[in-house]
């Protein structure tokens, strides 16, 4: 949850969004034929859809096929995903537009604009595959020359401080970078976290069934496989991956679980430098920010066990050991810049192997997310002005408070809070800021030097000015009207310390958002998704953040324990539904989901009651008003996801499976029950349903 992963610092806590692992979501719904072309104009597809449904199938006993049997069996999982859903056939259509505005961009005209010559140019060299090629991993020499040239742990602390710089991510050792203070949200201050691992979550290095310890196995012939790509012979390249297997799995095993992280106060331990250097004093951290030329520090640690056995391996292993430690995670880090033979073989075992990915995205997908994620403020300014119009703008405005109001009705008048407390959250829920569509202030990226021939040194420029951007605000006041995704995204988050939700243009298009149909289906979707980050302030997790983003218990005692006993029914039944074979999900981890789940359907139905108050709604294509508003709830999630995928994010994702997010969400649901005529028994109907807000 609790923030967004910067550019060089990835946080535990990623900020609380509706959908996980966005950048998957990203291929054709039929032959590539009719989706590798760009679009310059967006598609239409209605908010609710009679086709996607199986109408054979029992609502009150399957709620989710009901909705999306129809949808699932006439869209399968394109070659190229892991997983594909209504949010993965938006993202597409999108990034189509996307591809067809930087299409456009990309054609050298005098009659360019700035921002068009940026993205234009940035676009051109990423889809330049000759230019690639040609270099190999010429690009990588330079990273490989200063590693080989590391004397002693002092020029690691440079190297790595340089390397920071450069790099997206954490992955290299550990991750640096600014976020707000836990204790006063008003401040910036640097934070260290836990990183260095190649493999998707330390679970994967602790946990010893039979697949796991294949996936090592696995994982090791990868390493060397990279190794080798960047010149290693191969005897050195295998003796060399189990140095990094070996340095790996002790630092994962000095790592939080997901479960852990989502603590807060298990992230909250400020430091000085002088008790930082205390506890690695092998490492010297006045090089390290040397290197990336800026002063010391306000410090968080977020996990210092896992710094103390960064410390022990500092002195245990040999500076030839870390040399090889880096040399593959340069490696790793660079290989999607690089020729081909390093992406495929970076695809094979990532999204292939892990994710059961039968195909490689084509160039123009992978070059339309590299320009957003780069320059995403930039190619946004132009998706707004194409697709957003301000009448959408305002009715999500208005959806928005509605929903803000049944919240507030709903804490008023619930029996098991006392009044101090209730104080507390309305405090909260008045001082939430809505932030629809777009920043009220474009970022300016004319500082960054776009070569239309240096695609990896464009991307090298771009991830530093990212980076000095964001160590740049250490020390400075908090800017709240920042965006931590950009406009074409389809996804929505909500952020506890800046206590704000947020809805980008891209997910505020049909068919999520359907300005031609009825209220009933657009307050299930946009609404229900409009209540999940709302609740998601008052989850698990948010509760423990104040009106001002602020780390503080706002709760009595005998409050916090009526919320614990509820929150444990909902963790508890989640617990119970199967992934795939014997895989149940861990209810732990995908708690404030699936809280966020239930409470804003819930709200959402408050609200569109409410905003319909005195209106008489009519039946539409044989479904009532009602019923019209839980499928338009359950179509936004109709999709299908891969085995090894599923594998993978029971493990890493704090999502619930699809169908276990609309059927986990009716059955807990009364008003479900009333519009389908359920009866007591049924399997959308549960004895004991859970209810929080």
């Amino acid at each position: 949850m609790i923030k967004a992963a910067f550019a060089i610092l990835a946080l535990p806590f990623a900020v609380q969004i509706l959908w996980g692992q966005t950048a998957d979501s990203t291929a054709a719904t039929s032959a590539a034929a009719t989706t590798d072309t760009p679009l310059y104009s967006l598609p239409y597809s209605p908010s609710l859809d009679l086709s996607s449904m199986d109408q054979g199938v029992d609502p009150c006993s399957d709620f989710y096929r009901y909705s999306c049997g129809s949808w699932i069996k006439n869209n399968p999982i394109p070659p190229d995903q892991a997983r594909w859903n209504v949010y993965s056939k938006l993202t597409l259509e999108n990034q189509r537009f996307l591809w067809g505005i930087l299409q456009q961009a990309a054609q050298p005209s005098p009659s360019r604009s700035k921002v068009e010559t940026q993205i234009g140019d940035y676009f051109a060299a990423c889809m330049d595959e000759g230019l690639r090629e040609r270099a190999g991993a010429s690009p990588l020499r330079g990273d490989l020359d200063k590693i080989a040239a590391l004397k002693s742990l002092r020029d690691l602390a440079t190297f790595l401080g340089e390397a920071d710089l450069t790099t997206v991510g954490n992955e290299l050792l550990f991750g640096f970078g600014s976020s707000q203070d836990y204790a006063d949200s008003s401040r910036v201050i640097g934070f260290l976290t836990a990183g260095g691992l190649g493999l998707p979550d330390r679970d994967y290095y602790v946990k010893t069934d039979t697949k796991s310890q294949e996936i090592r196995q696995r994982y090791i012939a990868h390493v060397q496989q990279m190794l080798e790509l960047a010149g290693e012979p191969a005897a050195l390249a295998k003796t060399d991956a189990r140095t990094v297997m070996d340095i790996e799995t002790a630092l994962a095993k000095a790592s939080l679980t997901r479960v852990d992280q989502r603590d807060p106060h298990k992230l909250f331990h400020p430091y000085t430098l002088a008790k930082l250097q205390k506890v690695t004093p092998a490492f010297p951290w006045k090089a390290y920010f040397a290197a990336m030329r800026i002063g010391v520090p306000q410090l968080n640690i977020t996990e210092p066990d896992f710094f103390v056995e960064m410390q022990a391996l500092l002195k245990a292993r040999s500076l030839d050991d870390w040399k090889a430690y880096l040399r593959w995670h340069m490696a790793h880090l660079r290989a999607p810049l690089l020729a081909e033979v390093f992406v495929v073989a970076n695809f094979d075992f990532y999204s292939k192997y892990l994710r059961g990915v039968q195909q490689m995205q084509p160039l123009w997908k992978r070059c339309v997310r590299r320009v957003d994620q780069d320059l995403g403020e930039a190619l946004g300014q132009v998706f707004v002005e194409k697709t957003f119009g301000a009448d959408t703008k305002a009715r999500a405005v208005k959806m928005t408070r509605e929903i803000e109001a049944a919240m507030q009705s709903e804490i008023e008048q619930l029996p098991w809070m006392g009044p101090a407390t209730k104080k507390s959250a309305l405090e909260k829920l008045h001082a939430v800021a809505n932030k629809i569509g777009y920043p009220d202030h474009w970022r300016d990226y004319s500082s960054i030097k776009i070569v239309r021939d240096d695609y990896f040194g464009n991307v090298a420029r771009a991830t530093e000015f990212e980076n000095r951007r964001q160590l740049a605000k250490i020390g400075k006041p908090l800017d709240r009207s920042e965006w931590q995704m950009t406009p074409p995204t389809v996804n929505a988050y909500y952020d506890p310390q800046m206590n704000d939700i947020n809805f980008p243009a891209g997910v505020l298009q049909p068919p999520l958002y359907d300005p031609k149909m009825d209220d009933a289906p657009n307050y299930g979707n946009t609404g229900a998704t409009i209540g999940h980050e709302l609740t998601h302030g008052f989850d698990d997790e948010g509760r423990q953040f104040d009106a001002k983003g602020n780390l503080k218990d706002w709760w009595t005692m005998q409050d916090a324990l009526e919320f614990g006993k509820r929150a444990s029914c909902v963790s508890d039944e989640y617990s119970g539904f199967t992934v795939i074979d014997d895989i149940k999900v861990n209810g732990k981890l995908t708690l404030g989901e699936d809280a966020a789940d239930l409470g804003g359907t819930f709200l959402a139905y408050l609200a569109w009651k409410e905003a319909t108050k005195g209106q008489t709604l009519r039946p539409i294509d044989g479904l009532t008003p009602d019923q019209r508003f839980f499928v338009g709830m359950a179509q936004w999630a109709c999709g299908d996801e891969r085995t090894e995928s599923k594998r993978a994010n029971a493990i890493t994702n704090p999502h619930s499976p699809e169908e276990y997010r609309i059927n986990g969400v009716v059955s807990n649901m009364p008003e479900f029950g009333k519009a389908f005529a359920c009866r007591a028994g049924q399997p959308m109907v549960r004895a004991q349903q859970c209810k929080i807000w």
